[in-house]
């Protein structure tokens, strides 16, 4: 199985270093993995940007190998409407198999913290998160995926613990495919919301939604942050992604390569 979404300690947010993350993968069986570290820029003062460098990238993964899994080189390449392009910069010095396109942040507020949610029903704050999500990817090439499409649900401040489902939200969620469909771009299975709202980010009326609007390519990722989840739920949501396309995509060279299931 493949796991094309993990953070090692080059994330802000994450502490492990990156040879106990293959070590795992390897105990597991995984064919493939890619590190997508965050690439984060903020909207404001208030927040501090997350970002690496060249360097910082290389003394992390520059001499990580494995015999039996292949590790690709990604990153996770956060969406604001002041960054537009920044991701071609970034493609000159880091060369990634894979970039995912991801919305952490929406009307200026980090959608992981409190203030995002303040104010306003569970309701209103799926759609604040949605319609900054559509106006970004309308915004924004040059991304391989979109990363959680409905990640604001999975957030420790969403005060009712409930998933964001595409039929309460069908009509935003149909133009966010859209637009994606239209642009190349594939649409990424996290398994992170499997705890936290018992569904896979996104789930299947989405995935059956986007290949109706002519969506083709789907990765898996469990968005680990350690050791302990790498490939979490990748064989389940491998099987979804097969039950409605017949295959998983990974990537290579920024490529998508289309594995049967």
């Amino acid at each position: 199985m493949f796991d094309f979404h993990m953070h090692s300690r080059l994330s802000h947010d994450s502490v492990t270093d990156p040879a106990a993350m293959v070590k795992a993968a390897e105990r597991l069986g995984l064919i493939e993995i890619c590190f997508t570290d965050h690439f984060d820029r903020t909207p404001n003062e208030r927040w501090t940007d997350h970002i690496f460098t060249k360097e910082e990238y290389d003394a992390v993964y520059g001499n990580i190998a494995s015999r039996s899994v292949k590790i690709r080189r990604g990153v996770e390449f956060g969406l604001l409407d002041s960054n537009v392009g920044e991701n071609y910069d970034i493609e000159k010095w880091l060369s990634p198999d894979f970039v995912i396109g991801s919305v952490h942040y929406a009307e200026g507020e980090e959608v992981y913290q409190k203030p995002f949610w303040e104010g306003r029903s569970v309701k209103e704050s799926f759609t604040a998160y949605l319609l900054e999500e559509l106006k970004l990817v309308r915004l924004h090439r040059g991304f391989d995926v979109l990363g959680h499409l409905n990640y604001a649900c999975k957030t420790p401040n969403n005060p009712s613990g409930e998933p964001l489902l595409y039929p309460i939200h069908k009509d935003i969620i149909d133009e966010i495919l859209k637009t994606i469909v239209d642009k190349g771009i594939g649409l990424e299975v996290n398994t992170s919301g499997k705890d936290k709202v018992g569904m896979f980010l996104p789930d299947k009326d989405i995935l059956l939604r986007y290949r109706e609007l002519g969506g083709e390519i789907v990765t898996v990722g469990s968005d680990s942050h350690d050791d302990k989840r790498v490939g979490q739920y990748a064989r389940e949501a491998a099987g979804l992604v097969g039950s409605v396309f017949g295959y998983v995509c990974t990537f290579e060279a920024r490529c998508p390569i289309y594995h049967k299931i």
